[in-house]
């Protein structure tokens, strides 16, 4: 048996529905099921879904606010006022700066942009930054992505003269701005027929308005911050996103194409992904670590040995970035762990002097990927005596909702569902995660805490091809709203099971299903091999892409979850890692050892993986029927998913009693074999080698221990068997030990080997050893579940 890491929830969808686009569109079946459980409910959606083009767009000034900005704005260009820009420090903010200057430029406005700095001013407009654009002569400020919430800074400008537009794409508060003009798809009241916009696709609408056409030369600018904001990509950002990437991979822009060879893309078709891990962090990586002026400047300059700098820069600090997040994480995981566990707190607040605020918004997504908790990551700033910060969440915890329940102690935050932005004094971070942790309570069941993984489909290996692959493609480009298709197979064996990777930390197999196969890769997914025995039947959840390789493309799954719902058995006997395996696996919960020598088991509690007490996460028994509590050691069998038979059982009754406890059990491994005290005992010494120890003892009767390997030698066995012997002819009244020698008893009765219990153990022991060492797998596996309420497969 092996555990999925998430749940596992296969979408329903319409089948007749399905069977209408299929047949209207011409599309594969399996593709228009895809279509149906997105949301697609007509052939004509259909159609619009797989063939975006500009004709999409909507009226821009169905935008509230529209018209009234785009006759301020053109009244200002026409008087030759000044206009700033004022924009955000992320890739959305800067890409939406970037789309706007660029707009400005083409309609010859007299303008220029500003983008507060993340560490000295924070978010959005201050009232700090407007008074100079004011001394500086500005008589209108447009915002792009930002300005929702500033309320009074928007009656500050207002007090000092300054028109203000805004343009913003998060969740307007209770109160707005009272603007010259708001336009926010997610403002009440407006009429606008999509309202998860992107701020660059604010931005873009603008720009469509004042260019009185949609702007598809800057599209690859609109993709940027669509695809980097995590916003839904369907609709209107469907377009943006499809047409932009299109644009982006012929871009003119010279900032993009320095970008792109910097993030070895050059000769790389540009893919959604490529702009959320790879250009969208260098883009965020210059207003994280500093002030995003030389992101501003890549995206609007026209000199490439400009753009060179600007994006070798970027480069730069995107490392610098990538460092300090790996240091912040690391702290953050130790407090967590040490401070607030995950099982006692529903919710993660963490906060620490000298974490960059700049980047603790990656630490959050960090920390809820390894503990699935809705997580607030704060930097503390001493002489401020303030907490500035991020949060990310998880479905079921409504993120800007929840801090709306604690805004009596945030002086100012925003953001979305599943992100947010804070500042608020330290003093008030203890009531913060209280109120927090009780609306976890509130809001969310145990099950909420276990990642859900929606599967799209459940399809043989039979119904896989080039073909498939290729149409799942077209689907693109993926992101939020428009996840990679996941599929599900059943019931398949892998095959070729190996590690893959400068570190081998990747997995490489095929899957096996009524004679087809399928390749497969799994990053950082090799920490399973040690948990999937031969000619396991595996559940497999993954994403199906094409895998080109010296020209040939091939069908290839993607692994993004794996279960086995049976009990397995390992076959590792005689393994010369045997010490290794066995740390690897004592390493993790819930693993018991269990050893029948004595040797072993102090060399085992000697390398300090495991315990010999309690109910650990890794323990070590000695079995010995003969010791006290032999029941009730064995009944610690029940409080352990996966037990490791170490070293050889000595009676097969002691097996059969550990294997009759472990109908429970996840994973047997059988470690026991060659090179440990096992293979030895294949072979119990025979009559005539008992013969010839009586012979030898008559003409010798008293024999110093000294000459025992000599003695092994005339006799020609092992030293450790005629030891053996000598014991047997000891219980037998045969010899009797002295300190110093064997002697031989004089007159002794003759006795048969039979009477001895020695010499049956030796016998059984010696039986066991041979079904044990010898068998194949197949049989190692019968013979061990023949004791096991629930066989293993």
């Amino acid at each position: 048996m092996l555990k999925a890491k998430t749940r596992w929830q296969l979408a329903t969808y319409d089948e007749a529905l399905a069977d209408e686009i299929a047949r209207v569109c011409g599309i594969s079946p399996l593709i228009a099921r895809l279509l149906v459980i997105r949301g697609i409910d007509s052939p004509e959606r259909a159609k619009a879904f797989l063939h975006v083009g500009v004709e999409q767009f909507h009226d821009p000034y169905l935008l509230d606010g529209m018209a009234r900005s785009v006759e301020r704005i053109r009244e200002a260009i026409k008087r030759g006022e000044p206009i700033c820009i004022y924009g955000d420090y992320d890739a959305d903010g800067v890409s939406s700066t970037a789309l706007m200057y660029h707009t400005m430029k083409e309609l010859g406005a007299t303008f220029d942009y500003y983008i507060p700095n993340r560490f000295k001013e924070g978010y959005g407009l201050n009232k700090e930054a407007l008074t100079q654009l004011h001394a500086a002569g500005y008589k209108l400020i447009v915002t792009v992505d930002t300005g929702i919430s500033a309320v009074e800074q928007v009656e500050h400008a207002k007090a000092l003269g300054l028109d203000v537009i805004v343009t913003d794409h998060h969740e307007p508060p209770a109160v707005i701005p009272d603007a010259l003009a708001v336009i926010n798809p997610k403002k009440p009241g407006c009429p606008y027929p999509f309202d998860m916009l992107a701020g660059v696709g604010v931005a873009f609408k603008l720009a469509h308005a004042l260019l009185e056409k949609p702007p598809v030369h800057l599209m690859d600018l609109a993709a940027i911050g669509t695809i980097a904001d995590l916003v839904p990509l369907v609709e209107e950002n469907r377009v943006l996103a499809s047409l932009g990437l299109r644009r982006l991979n012929q871009t003119r822009n010279v900032g993009l194409k320095a970008l792109i060879r910097v993030c070895g893309l050059a000769d790389t078709p540009v893919t959604a992904g490529h702009v959320g891990f790879a250009i969208g962090p260098r883009i965020n990586a210059s207003g994280r670590l500093e002030t995003a002026e030389a992101a501003v400047k890549l995206l609007t300059t026209d000199d490439p040995t400009e753009a060179e700098h600007h994006a070798q820069t970027l480069d730069a600090l995107n490392q610098e970035r990538q460092e300090l997040v790996q240091a912040i994480t690391e702290e953050a995981i130790a407090m967590v762990q040490a401070d607030f566990p995950p099982e006692k707190n529903g919710v993660l607040v963490v906060a620490k002097e000298g974490w960059n605020v700049g980047v603790v918004g990656i630490v959050a997504s960090r920390l809820v990927e390894k503990f699935y908790r809705p997580t607030i990551v704060l930097g503390i700033d001493p002489e401020k005596g303030i907490a500035k910060g991020s949060a990310r969440s998880i479905a079921g915890f409504d993120m800007y909702e929840a801090l709306t329940a604690c805004k009596e102690w945030l002086p100012h935050f925003g953001g979305h569902t599943m992100a947010a932005g804070m500042t608020l004094p330290v003093e008030n971070l203890p009531a913060l995660r209280e109120r927090l942790n009780q609306l976890a309570a509130e809001w969310l069941t145990e099950e909420d805490f276990i990642p859900l993984t929606k599967v799209d489909l459940a399809i043989g290996l039979d119904q896989i091809d080039i073909d498939l692959a290729g149409q799942m493609e077209a689907l693109a480009p993926f992101g939020i709203g428009n996840p990679t298709p996941l599929i599900v197979l059943s019931d398949v064996e892998p095959q070729g099971l190996r590690r893959i990777g400068r570190d081998e930390s990747h997995l490489k197999c095929a899957f096996c299903q009524g004679g087809q196969a399928l390749d497969a890769i799994g990053f950082q997914w090799a920490e399973v091999l040690d948990h999937i025995a031969p000619k396991a039947r595996l559940q497999v959840v993954g994403e199906l892409d094409v895998n080109e390789w010296n020209g040939v493309r091939k069908p290839q799954l993607v692994i993004r979850d794996l279960a086995i719902s049976h009990r397995q058995i390992f076959d590792w006997r005689g393994s010369r890692e045997k010490e290794r395996k066995w740390q690897r696996l004592a390493e993790n919960p819930g693993v018991l050892t269990v050893t029948f020598r004595e040797a072993s088991y102090q060399a085992l509690l000697a390398s300090g993986h495991a315990a010999a007490e309690g109910r650990t996460a890794s323990r070590i028994l000695l079995v010995d029927h003969r010791r006290d509590g032999y029941e009730r050691m064995l009944d610690e069998l029940q409080w352990y998913h996966t037990l490791v038979i170490y070293d050889m059982p000595k009676q097969k009754a002691a097996l059969a009693a550990i294997m009759a406890r472990c109908h429970h059990m996840e994973r047997i491994y059988c470690l026991f074999g060659d090179p440990d005290l096992g293979l030895e005992l294949l072979h119990a010494p025979s009559r005539d080698q008992f013969k010839h120890l009586y012979l030898f003892l008559s003409r010798f009767p008293s024999v110093e221990k000294i000459h025992l390997e000599k003695m092994a030698q005339k006799l020609q066995v092992r030293r450790e068997m005629l030891e053996g012997m000598l014991a047997v002819f000891q219980e037998l009244a045969i010899v009797r030990e002295e300190p110093e020698r064997y002697m031989l008893h004089a007159g002794a009765a003759k006795q048969k080997l039979e009477n001895s219990i020695l010499y049956t153990e030796w016998l059984e022991e010696s039986e066991l050893a041979t079904e044990l060492l010898l068998s194949s797998y197949d049989a190692l596996v019968r013979y061990l579940n023949q004791w096991v309420e629930q066989p293993a497969l």
